[in-house]
C-alpha cells in the first residue's frame, strides 16, 4: 500500500472552463481546419490562469487539435493516391469522439490525456 496525498477535485468553474477548452474545437463546423484550434486556443489563453486544472486541460485540447489537423493535412496529400479519404474520414470520426470524451472527463474533474497525441505546447 502506498502512502498518498488525496488529490484536490477541480472546483465546477474550473471544469466547466477545461470543458470547453475541449468543446471549443466544434468551432470547426464554422472555420474548419482553422477553427478546431483557434478555438481551444482562445478559451485556454482567457482562462489558464483561473486554475491549475484549465491551464493542463487546455493545453491537452490544443496540442491534440494541432494534431488532428496535421493529421488530416497528411490525408489531404493522400487524397491523390485514394486512401487519403477514408484515412480523413476516420480522423474526423475519432477526433469527434475523443473530443467528446475528453470534454465528458474534464466536466468531472478527471484528468484526460488524449491518446496518440502530439505534445508541441508544453
Amino acid at each position: 500500500m502506498t502512502d498518498q496525498l488525496p488529490s484536490t477535485q477541480p472546483n465546477a468553474e474550473a471544469r466547466k472552463w477545461a470543458m470547453l477548452c475541449h468543446y471549443a474545437a466544434f468551432a470547426w463546423l464554422i472555420m474548419p481546419m482553422v477553427a478546431n484550434v483557434l478555438g481551444p486556443l482562445i478559451v485556454w489563453q482567457l482562462k489558464k490562469e483561473l486554475d491549475p486544472f484549465v491551464d493542463e486541460q487546455g493545453k491537452e485540447a490544443l496540442n491534440f487539435q494541432i494534431t488532428v489537423s496535421i493529421a488530416l493535412m497528411v490525408s489531404g496529400a493522400l487524397m491523390w493516391v485514394l486512401v487519403g479519404f477514408p484515412l480523413a474520414a476516420l480522423i474526423s470520426l475519432a477526433a469527434l469522439i475523443l473530443t467528446i470524451i475528453a470534454g465528458i472527463k474534464a466536466n468531472t474533474g478527471e484528468h484526460y490525456r488524449y491518446p496518440l497525441c502530439l505534445r508541441l505546447v508544453k
